[in-house]
Order: structure tokens, then sequence, then C-alpha cells
């Protein structure tokens, strides 16, 4: 007999996200402002980020009480379900503070600390991706896969800098080292569509260094999901330190590579 757990999962996370993305599109006030900062001045919260993690949580809880979370903006029980949600409101805060539109909600369901659901809505671009563990991924009703991967000099790959100005420079001289290698490089803002980009091979890879769990939860499922490939250093999950995700073919160079060029270190 199936597990019916992944479903309702499932189910309260695409709901839960698409109330916090409506929320998000729809009442963004004209004025809107810096509410708080975090790792630096310029890594900013908006009153908006704070209530769509309300509005996630109560939903959520509403429906499962025992359950754990944890979320960007605070939110941090442990719960007595097995369960616990990984939450990011709003994952591309300034893209949305300035009124770009690469911002998404990012919504993942653990049970005893694996990974068994991811959601990803977003809202401007009128796309919901979603995953269930070993059920495939998909935008909407629509399958997902990653790109056959090209040789690695053919391999656009996205890659976001962190808000530290010191890990920044780091950074910089990373993908100046890399760019050669490549394509090219894209900077979108927001890991959770980076992920769910290559999931849906619009890019054959993205890495970062310094996302925290609630950036990664939800696509890293969609992204392993669609076929391709995630980790860290070699032989490390994807984590503070370095996330990592690429089709087949082009993962294992891009990670020798960056590991070459210590990306995983300030």
């Amino acid at each position: 007999m199936s597990d019916p757990l992944p479903s309702e999962l499932l189910d309260l996370a695409l709901e839960a996200a698409r109330r916090a993305g409506e929320l998000l599109r729809d009442g963004r006030p004209a004025d809107l402002g810096v509410a708080a900062t975090k790792s630096s001045p310029i890594d900013v919260v908006t009153e908006m980020d704070i209530a769509a993690e309300k509005l996630i949580t109560g939903f959520l809880a509403e429906h499962r009480p025992d359950d754990g979370f944890l979320g960007e903006e605070g939110a941090s029980t442990a719960g007595t379900s097995g369960v616990r949600w990984v939450i990011d409101p709003l994952d591309g805060t300034v893209n949305y503070l300035y009124g770009l539109p690469t911002w998404a909600v990012s919504i993942a369901a653990e049970r005893d600390g694996e990974t068994v659901v991811g959601v990803v809505e977003a809202p401007m671009r009128r796309e919901t991706y979603r995953a269930v563990l070993g059920g495939g991924a998909y935008a909407g009703d629509k399958p997902l896969c990653c790109r056959p991967a090209p040789p690695l000099d053919q391999a656009l790959v996205s890659t976001g800098f962190n808000y530290v100005a010191v890990v920044r420079s780091h950074q910089a001289d990373v993908a100046q080292r890399l760019i050669p290698r490549l394509r090219d490089i894209r900077r979108s803002g927001s890991a959770a569509v980076d992920l769910c980009d290559v999931a849906a091979g619009r890019l054959d890879g993205c890495y970062e260094r310094g996302l925290n769990p609630w950036d990664l939860a939800a696509g890293d499922l969609i992204a392993r999901e669609a076929g391709a490939l995630t980790g860290g250093r070699p032989g490390s999950p994807p984590d503070g330190d370095l996330a990592i995700a690429a089709s087949p073919g082009v993962f294992e160079p891009l990670q020798a590579l960056l590991e070459e060029f210590g990306a995983w270190h300030d």
C-alpha cells in the first residue's frame, strides 16, 4: 500500500506556497522598504518576507500542529511528528525590493531528516515547480528533465554572490577564473529559481557558496528528481560551503574546477 503522507504534504505545500505567492505579488506596497538586515547592511528583510512566513507557518500549523519548522525569518520549532517544514518565504528579496521579477516562495517537507517534498512557487513567471521523492519533478503538470550535458565549455551556469563583502570578493575571483571555461555565467538573484531552471533545462548547472537549508531544500529535490546531480565538495552533500546542481556530465567537471579554484572557502 502506498504511503499517503508525501501526497498530503505536497498538497499542503502547494496551497501554502500559492497563498504566499499571491500575498507577495498582489500585496506588495508601492513604498516597500527594508524592515531589517541580516548578515550585512545589504542583506535585507522586508515586511513582506515576514508576513509571508507567518502566512505559511500559520496555514501549515493549522493542518499539522505537531510538525516542526525551520524558516528564514525566524520560525524554528522542533515538532513531535517527525516532519519538519523548511521555508524560505521570499527567495530573492533584493529582486523583490527593486521590483525585479526573479523571486520565489520555497517550501520543503522533511521526514526524519530526509526531504520528501519540494515546492517552489515563482509568481511572476506563473510557474509552480514541485517534486516528491522518487516521483519525478514537474512544473504544473509538465514533467521536468534537465538538459543533455554539453561539453563544459558550452555549458550555461548560474551562480550567486554573498552579501558579505570579503566573501563576495572571493566569489568574484572564482567566477572570473571560471568564465573562460564555460559558455557563460548568469546571476538571477534566487537560488531556488536557479535550481528549478536546472531542473527545467534552462541552465546546464548552478553553484553557490553560503546558502542556507531554506535556500536549498525544495530546489535541490526538484533538481534531483529532474535527473540532475547535486552535491557540494567532492563526496559531500550540498551545504553552506558549496552547493552545486548540474546535468550529469556537467556536474563532475564543474565540481572539479570549483574545488580547484577554492569556491568552498572565503
